[in-house]
């Protein structure tokens, strides 16, 4: 039997969101990495100029982070175990949220083709 897609039933929010905290979690501009093995510590995030925002080579629609500023979006992914709770140093990813499969990664991350 496969494995079940999205087993802790995330929302399309919070999906949305893990997945542009994975995406920061790559970027040494963001994150750095975690005490836990395979975690990241997120320390900024980025802010959107008009309609979207870049993340390395991706570009973001603005659209798509309005849980990145969601405190409840926030609560969620800490109470699933997918974050940490924020600290003056920023907020750690856990190994289960870096490794959760969101599905959304070529859908909300839009590279160029040139």
């Amino acid at each position: 039997m496969p494995a079940k897609r999205n087993p802790l039933n995330l929302n399309p929010l919070q999906l949305k969101t893990l997945t542009l905290l994975q995406a920061l979690a790559q970027l040494p501009d963001y994150a750095r990495p975690g005490e836990e093995t395979g975690s990241a510590v997120i320390a900024a995030l980025p802010d959107p100029h008009g309609d979207h925002f870049h993340l390395g080579d991706a570009v973001v629609a603005a659209r798509d982070a309005t849980g990145l500023r969601n405190p409840a979006v926030w609560a969620a992914l800490a109470r699933k175990g997918l974050v940490g709770e924020p600290s003056p140093q920023g907020v750690v990813l856990t190994s289960l949220g870096c490794q959760y499969d969101t599905g959304l990664r070529d859908t909300i991350l839009h590279r160029s083709s040139h």
